[in-house]
């Protein structure tokens, strides 16, 4: 009996242009084939924590606040979800570093969340906070499946493993936010807006966790998922893209930096992992003209436009309105300032000029 009911879609965070490339590759036997496989592989209970201080008068205080309900499970490298549990929220480390850092990953993505936008987990109700390990066999990708992340191992010649990238972890957990916000379709500019957000709530994540501002901030998605046989930098520029990686097997990065480089083309969802470059690199002139740490007005302003009302078909055009509107609560200069990254990228021209009322 057939279902009704479609799988899910994959977002995962390498886009499958480079995986075919790298599918082609000679020079990386083993990651070829680990490509050619991933290609064609496929109401919450609540949780609070008490935080304890001391107040002026020497007396002890206690408040509840939100706390994450994180379940790791390994997939044992089978294709089979969700796999055998092997640590929850209360558990302590075990010896395995890919659970530790996917734990650890789905935790700070938490509270990035909470701190800069007063958001309970994915769904802002405190959703549990669930990942899978050692999915398949070298599998060279991570993904949001609708439900939660899933971890290949990478192959070892070209792509390592994917727990050891914050901005990755931080970027899929995000599609879940997105799923229940906007839900923006996969496909074209509302697809690419769907990636550029995911890329925008991955760096947050990172520079959070670090305590970076903008101006120190590397902007790069995917830093430390490509091995040392790779002649690039990350996955992802967001504040220059088309420079991540230049490599002879793998290609150029062939993200643009402008709209009048928009990439027209059928494959990779219309592009979506491919024109994401340009809203990516609005975001991150933005923070820069602001200055200070990101996630504490830039990424409001994107967060608000993103959970504003906005279309699930939402055109680059149409998000850059969001935005400007959203900036305009903080000020005539921080709206300005997005007006200025929107003309930047092309998405704006200088005549137009969209009100913030």
């Amino acid at each position: 009996m057939s279902s009704s009911t479609a799988s899910p879609e994959r977002h995962g965070v390498v886009p499958s242009y480079l995986l075919a490339r790298l599918a082609e590759s000679g020079r990386f036997p083993r990651a070829a084939a680990a490509a050619r496989q991933t290609l064609t592989s496929g109401r919450p209970p609540f949780r609070a924590r008490i935080d304890l201080s001391i107040d002026e008068n020497g007396d002890l205080v206690a408040q509840l606040s939100d706390a994450p309900n994180r379940t790791i499970s390994d997939a044992g490298n089978t294709q089979q979800l969700p796999g055998a549990v092997v640590r929850g929220e209360d558990d302590p480390p075990v010896n395995d570093a890919s659970v530790n850092e996917a734990f650890d990953g789905l935790g700070a993505t938490f509270e990035m969340l909470l701190s800069a936008f007063g958001r309970n987990s994915l769904n802002d109700a405190g959703a549990p906070l669930d990942a899978t390990v050692h999915y398949g066999v070298d599998y060279d990708n991570a993904f949001w499946d609708g439900e939660r992340m899933v971890f290949g191992d990478g192959d070892g010649e070209v792509f390592r493993g994917f727990t050891g990238s914050i901005t990755v972890i931080g970027h899929e957990l995000a599609h879940g936010v997105i799923q229940h916000t906007a839900n923006l379709e996969y496909q074209g500019q509302p697809g690419a807006l769907n990636e550029s957000i995911a890329d925008v709530l991955g760096a947050l994540t990172e520079q959070f966790l670090l305590g970076q501002t903008a101006d120190a901030a590397t902007w790069l998605i995917g830093a430390e998922i490509f091995t040392d046989a790779v002649e690039g930098k990350a996955l992802r520029s967001m504040l220059e893209p088309g420079t991540a990686y230049d490599d002879d097997e793998l290609g150029k990065d062939p993200q643009p930096a402008h709209m009048s480089d928009f990439v027209r083309t059928t494959e990779d969802n219309g592009g979506v992992h491919i024109n994401s470059g340009i809203p990516n690199r609005a975001f991150a002139l933005f923070a820069h003209d602001l200055g200070g740490n990101a996630w504490e007005r830039a990424g409001v302003v994107w967060y608000r436009a993103l959970t504003g009302g906005l279309s699930s078909t939402a055109t680059f055009t149409e998000f850059a309105d969001a935005t400007v509107a959203a900036a305009g609560e903080f000020g005539d200069e921080i709206a300005d300032a997005a007006r200025r990254a929107w003309r930047a990228v092309g998405v704006y021209k200088d005549e137009r000029v969209p009100s913030t009322e």
